[in-house]
């Protein structure tokens, strides 16, 4: 009888899984397995959100394996001897795991090879089209997106697998108890797991994404970014669902997924990129401890800023178009180093991807792949147009909310003494800090 062992990482779901679908076809057994890595937390990637969203995941993951027949053995420590230690508790023939792009799932997956050799089987399922599928013709990835999209929009995509109905498993294989959400976690946090992806996916409908995704106080986006972060959902599922209802809103989605993608694959063919300039420029970045410190707690006087990084604090997650904004201001307006405010977001954000994070702080710093690195958002336009009544700044800055029409986004033209801070750049001085072309 032959038993394979299935190594979960970034997919934990039972729809839409190449690596549990190869598994359950080329065995009569499969042992589910997820590794608690201690070198996660040693590299700050532990955040509490992420662990809280992890636990939930993780416990749903289980639950769905239970009702198929099976179960997750959880194991903690490093994934090569773990993974290697139960193939050989169960006698498994094979192991199967998803791909990874960055420089931790490249070193991971090179000492699952050492221990394993050609029992190891890696099969692509985090993004659409597999990072490395694509290239052009002079180089190793596509660096501007624009002709990325054309080739992946013509890219074959692979057929969506159906979750297994019974899954048979071998008594024995022990396991640690799953983990439990830790202190200190936003208040807003969504809940984690495939069932919770699902029911939101169900949910949303991208009829109007293309019009209302940069509304800010619409709030119409999928909100499925930390269940395709964690694997919950598959981003090839979410393609071929949008692709199949057709229409603006969808093809506004499916843009998005290939935005992914394509930072993926810059990342997989650039690891550094992480915590490198991937365009190195002339950039004398400012330093200042207080002025930082004011950024992340929303205190920066620029109402539209305050509103997105108190939204992040709250829910472990930001709209979009905040992100962009909050980032430019850090990076263009404040003239700070991109790297600590990726690592904010890193801390706070669910959805807290290497790939879309560095490379979309990257994007607005100027130092990545945008082909107008001097493009600045100015905090002020950008408030006008994506929430022109002030609905989202008084949602997340209630001290505000009494103030008419848009002098919510100019607090300082206000008759009345207020509780909120003077800006930490006069709006006087904005556009002389402003280097580039204004957004």
């Amino acid at each position: 009888m032959r038993t394979a062992v299935v190594l979960f990482t970034q997919d934990l779901r039972l729809h839409d899984n190449p690596a549990l679908h190869a598994a359950r076809t080329r065995a009569d057994q499969v042992v589910p397995l997820f590794v608690l890595d201690p070198a996660v937390h040693a590299a700050g990637f532990a955040a509490p959100n992420r662990q809280a969203f992890l636990a939930d995941s993780l416990a749903d993951l289980d639950r769905a394996l239970r009702a198929a027949g099976s179960r997750l053995v959880l194991r903690h420590g490093d994934p090569a001897e773990q993974t290697a230690r139960l193939a050989a508790e169960c006698g498994a023939d094979t192991v199967h795991t998803a791909a990874g792009v960055s420089a931790f799932a490249t070193r991971r997956e090179a000492a699952l090879r050492r221990a394993l050799g050609e029992r190891l089987h890696l099969h692509d399922g985090l993004t659409v089209v597999p990072a490395g599928a694509l290239t052009p013709a002079a180089r190793d990835h596509y660096a501007v997106f624009t002709p990325y999209l054309r080739v992946w929009q013509q890219a074959p995509h692979r057929p969506v697998l159906p979750a297994p109905r019974t899954l048979a498993t071998p008594d024995g294989p022990a396991g640690d108890p799953l983990p439990t959400a830790p202190a200190g976690t936003s208040p807003g946090l969504p809940p984690g797991g495939e069932r919770a992806a699902r029911q939101r996916l169900r949910a949303w409908h991208p009829g109007d994404y293309d019009r209302l995704h940069d509304d800010l106080a619409a709030d119409a986006t999928s909100r499925l970014s930390p269940y395709l972060h964690f694997g919950c959902l598959s981003a090839g599922e979410l393609a071929h669902r949008a692709a199949a209802l057709g229409g603006p809103g969808a093809d506004a989605l499916v843009r998005q997924l290939a935005w992914r993608d394509f930072h993926h694959q810059v990342l997989a063919a650039r690891p550094d990129a992480a915590h490198a300039d991937y365009r190195p420029r002339d950039v004398h970045w400012h330093r200042d401890d207080q002025e930082l410190r004011a950024w992340r707690e929303g205190r920066t006087g620029y109402p539209i800023v305050d509103a997105g990084m108190r939204q992040l604090a709250h829910e472990g997650w930001m709209h979009n178009r905040a992100r962009l904004i909050t980032a430019s201001f850090l990076t263009k307006t404040l003239r700070h180093d991109w790297r600590p405010g990726a690592a904010h977001f890193l801390h706070l954000l669910v959805d807290g991807d290497l790939a879309n994070n560095q490379l979309n702080w990257q994007w607005i710093a100027g130092t990545g792949n945008d082909t107008r690195p001097n493009r600045v958002l100015n905090p002020l336009r950008q408030a006008e147009r994506y929430d022109p009544d002030g609905a989202y700044v008084r949602h997340w800055i209630p001290e505000l909310a009494h103030l008419p029409g848009r002098t919510v986004h100019r607090p300082w033209t206000s008759p009345e003494p207020l509780d909120y801070p003077d800006p930490l750049v006069s709006p006087d001085d904005l556009t002389a800090r402003m280097h580039g072309t204004p957004g």
